[in-house]
């Protein structure tokens, strides 16, 4: 699965505190099944005194087979341990689909 592939790049790239791969296909105009849109939230050592658009560049680059093969979208959120501290307990929702879903 498409899913544990991410998420286990993810654990040997970054060796996180705490990380969570969603497959979010579900709420956007794709087949049953798919394996195409996820959110991952991650929460690791790596980010500290990195700006954001640095840390989803390091997710993109551990990622890029996945980018090249099939994964549409990823919603990224990104913290360093204080930050997640600071933000575990609010939402942390996706935005809607643009091109259309099925929950629409």
């Amino acid at each position: 699965m498409i899913r544990d592939d991410i998420e286990n790049k993810l654990i040997s790239r970054f060796s996180p505190h705490f990380l969570q791969v969603i497959n979010e296909s579900h709420r956007h105009n794709v087949p049953e099944g798919s394996e195409s849109h996820f959110k991952v939230i991650i929460v690791c050592d790596d980010f500290n005194e990195k700006r954001s658009v640095s840390r989803h560049r390091d997710v993109y680059q551990t990622l890029a087979h996945e980018m090249e093969n099939g994964v549409h979208a990823l919603a990224l959120h990104t913290f360093t341990l204080s930050e997640w501290n600071e933000q575990q307990d609010k939402a942390l929702r996706s935005p809607g689909c643009r091109g259309g879903s099925q929950e629409d």
